[in-house]
């Protein structure tokens, strides 16, 4: 296949995307905004970068490990986050910023907010 050729299928599938992008968002939003439906589950969702475990974030939001993995399981199957693979365990990454959808961001914890610091 010629790179003309490869360069308009890129530029093509870039025109989908940005369409696609387009027609999912409202969808989206009404998604996260159900399903996120309290600042501790939003605080949760938003720090669900594939960085911080599950531990940093049940002290950032005051809740249990286990709850923020029965939330990380349950929003994996609504595909709103995706599982990652870390030293023998598994993360989850969020798949979109609240931010870009409207939703607001609750204020990390100071001591969330050093850790990530040092």
């Amino acid at each position: 296949m010629s790179e003309k050729n490869l360069e308009r299928i890129i530029e093509l599938l870039q025109e989908i995307l940005r369409w696609v992008k387009f027609a999912g968002a409202r969808e989206v939003r009404t998604m996260l905004m159900n399903v996120l439906d309290t600042e501790q589950k939003r605080l949760i969702y938003h720090l669900s970068d594939g960085e911080h475990g599950s531990v940093e974030i049940c002290k950032a939001a005051g809740v249990s490990d286990a709850t923020v993995r029965r939330y990380w399981a349950s929003w994996a199957r609504l595909g709103i986050m995706e599982p990652l693979r870390v030293r023998g365990g598994v993360r989850y990454k969020k798949c979109f910023e609240l931010e870009d959808f409207g939703l607001t961001v609750p204020q990390i914890e100071e001591s969330m907010r050093n850790e990530s610091n040092q």
